[in-house]
């Protein structure tokens, strides 16, 4: 894998603060996560793929709501038929137990019904992929099958290097140093993979953090805050360059 599974360090961090300003919707028959522009333009769209901790999660929420600020409009979708982790799990809990009952045959049929639902019934004409941590993975597949037309992830889990391999659109990477799941040797194969395959890339390196920091970090450390943010910026900058 060029990413490994998931460990204790993907459930761990920090709540934020704010007050979210999407709802909570049906699409797909899917519990989801909804933000809309100040346009209400659904014509282009990011599909976040959540962290193991969910739709629900706040600090997943105010990210979406920052991406529809953007211009965007934002799906977020449960991907764990409502069996998420809290946030800092519970003493005991075993995540490679969790994680058989969300295996690609458990998680694809949710991310499927949305995207038809998103373009068939909201209009949505060209979909972006966010993945965090456990929806990294799969903003890489949904990029191999064009369903997808640009991707970033933030420090991703269990990407295989045949399902980085297999990207046909354009994908950016927010990597942090301190990783156990995305490793330095794993990030370097990454970029080994990505130099092969002719679509444009990128790879962003960030100092004093670690797994997650994307969306859990302690926004009372300065680096750690402004590594969240500018990996945020990252993505945002990445889509627009290539709207059509």
């Amino acid at each position: 894998m060029t990413s490994l599974p998931p460990a204790r360090c993907c459930t761990l961090g920090n709540l934020h603060k704010g007050t979210p300003k999407g709802e909570i919707a049906t699409i797909g028959r899917v519990s989801t996560y909804v933000s809309y522009p100040s346009d209400k333009s659904t014509k282009n769209a990011i599909l976040i793929l959540s962290d193991v901790i969910g739709h629900k999660f706040v600090n997943a929420q105010l990210i979406a709501d920052q991406f529809a600020a953007h211009g965007y409009v934002v799906v977020m979708p449960d991907l764990f038929h409502g069996d998420d982790v809290p946030l800092n799990r519970p003493e005991g809990f075993q995540i490679q137990e969790w994680l058989k009952n969300h295996l690609p045959e458990h998680v694809e049929p949710i991310i499927d019904a949305v995207i038809a639902e998103m373009i068939e019934k909201m209009g949505c004409e060209r979909i972006n992929g966010v993945g965090y941590c456990f929806g990294g993975r799969y903003v890489a597949r949904y990029l191999g099958t064009g369903k997808l037309h640009v991707g970033y992830t933030a420090h991703p889990t269990m990407m295989s290097p045949e399902e980085l391999a297999g990207v046909k659109g354009p994908i950016s990477i927010a990597a942090a140093v301190n990783d156990f799941v995305f490793t330095t040797e794993k990030r370097r194969e990454s970029e080994d993979i990505l130099a092969k395959l002719g679509v444009p890339y990128q790879i962003n390196l960030f100092s004093h953090v670690d797994h997650g920091f994307a969306v859990r970090c302690d926004m009372s450390v300065k680096e750690q805050a402004t590594a969240k943010d500018i990996a945020f910026l990252q993505a945002v900058h990445w889509f627009d360059s290539y709207k059509c």
